[in-house]
């Protein structure tokens, strides 16, 4: 208990002593006085070296994830605890030449499967796949991805409660990195993570039913679970409740999600991981669909009835979801669906916590560009916005200018 305590202390009191035995030695061979100069100074020389290693010994920590559960240390390939990437930089170096350049790592946000419908329940087949890619965060700024289907975030799946669904996950041969796959709707150990850990190269699967409705996260489980998390890996997979949603004009996919570079914001070049920028929860970018937007994707028209399925990657930050310039006129909350669950009406902006989601939905009646932010707004400069085009006739009964003149009536 007191032996960081003790080593430290012996370094001082043997620290203290050496330089004394120093200074002593220095002292006589200034008098010109040979007797015992010689021992001296050697004695203090390795004096200070005993210090030395008391002290490292003492202050050397213990590795970033001692307190992650032994559960997960135990899912690594090797049964040791998993490092966290940064003794892997020079590893990742000598293997970039691997790696596919993905021209835009950011996923579509109309990349949204067809309503599954009033179907019966059936057997669905989901096949994932694993790949670590170098693509642009924003202009000239690029970060080592790591996905499910070379973008961010995965692709969205649509089942229906009550389906059997067969799951396999494949890990390119490019990766550098074990990866397997965790989905919040499933029931069972691990939400399939425990028996889809897969080496570069490998193929497992799993089967599972589909028994709460429900929009659910699913990611990356593989230790250091939040690494893998912020590297974008991460998707969405919607359980429609019997008989599907009420149809709609538009529906769009988007997550939120972190990332840690070192440099910090704006840094141009490939960056590196920010292991500690991780673990104290400062990303230098939050995103919406793994990028900061550059050309506005999401569009409608006057009139349209949107539904927006919402995640949040994670892995540290609260997303506050909020349209400038709309009211959701109905929010499923944590996107809990199905009998009992709560539905609100008339909302500004809503929560969505790591590693969950929400579905909110809203009619817009006035043409313009419609931001959709994380209402913390800081992190507007960090990346997470995107843009609602909306075309059509305007609506002076609902939105107009004033001029001058008018307004002073």
């Amino acid at each position: 208990m007191y032996g960081y305590i003790a080593l430290k202390l012996l370094s001082a009191v043997v620290g203290a002593i050496a330089l004394v035995l120093i200074l002593r030695g220095l002292l006589l061979i200034r008098k010109r006085s040979e007797p015992g100069t010689r021992l001296a100074i050697d004695a203090g020389v390795a004096g200070l070296a005993l210090a030395a290693v008391a002290y490292v010994v003492a202050s050397v920590p213990l590795p970033l994830n001692f307190a992650m559960p032994p559960t997960m240390h135990a899912m690594t390939m090797d049964r040791k605890p998993a490092s966290l990437p940064i003794p892997a930089i020079l590893d990742f170096l000598s293997h970039r030449d691997r790696f596919a350049k993905v021209a835009d790592v950011g996923r579509d946000p109309n990349d949204v499967p067809a309503p599954v419908g009033a179907r019966a329940p059936q057997t669905v087949k989901i096949d994932v796949r694993a790949k670590e890619v170098i693509s642009e965060v924003a202009p000239g700024i690029f970060f080592n991805y790591w996905t499910y289907g070379g973008q961010v975030p995965g692709p969205m799946y649509r089942v229906r409660v009550g389906d059997t669904v067969e799951t396999t996950l494949a890990n390119d041969p490019t990766s550098l990195h074990p990866h397997n796959i965790d989905l919040h709707a499933v029931t069972g150990p691990g939400g399939g993570a425990s028996v889809t850990n897969v080496q570069p190269g490998e193929t497992k699967a799993f089967r599972w039913l589909a028994k709460h409705p429900g929009l659910y996260e699913y990611h990356c489980a593989m230790p250091n679970v939040s690494t893998h998390n912020s590297h974008g890996q991460y998707g969405l997979i919607l359980v429609e409740p019997e008989g599907g949603f009420a149809p709609v004009d538009k529906e769009f996919y988007l997550m939120q999600g972190e990332l840690y570079t070192m440099g910090g914001i704006g840094k141009k070049g490939l960056m590196a991981f920010d292991t500690q920028g991780l673990i104290d929860g400062t990303p230098s970018y939050v995103t919406f669909n793994g990028k900061v937007e550059q050309t506005p994707r999401m569009k409608a028209r006057v009139g349209d009835r949107i539904r927006l399925f919402v995640g949040n990657g994670g892995v540290n930050l609260v997303s506050s979801f909020h349209v400038i310039g709309e009211v959701f006129d109905t929010v499923y909350p944590e996107a809990a669906i199905g009998e009992g669950s709560a539905v609100f009406k008339n909302v500004q902006t809503t929560a969505v916590l790591p590693g969950g989601a929400a579905i909110v939905e809203f009619t817009v009646d006035v043409p313009g560009k419609y931001l959709m932010v994380d209402h913390a707004l800081a992190r507007m400069n960090k990346g997470a916005w995107a843009v609602l085009e909306v075309e059509g006739e305007a609506n002076p009964a609902v939105f107009t200018a004033l001029e001058p003149e008018t307004a002073a009536q």
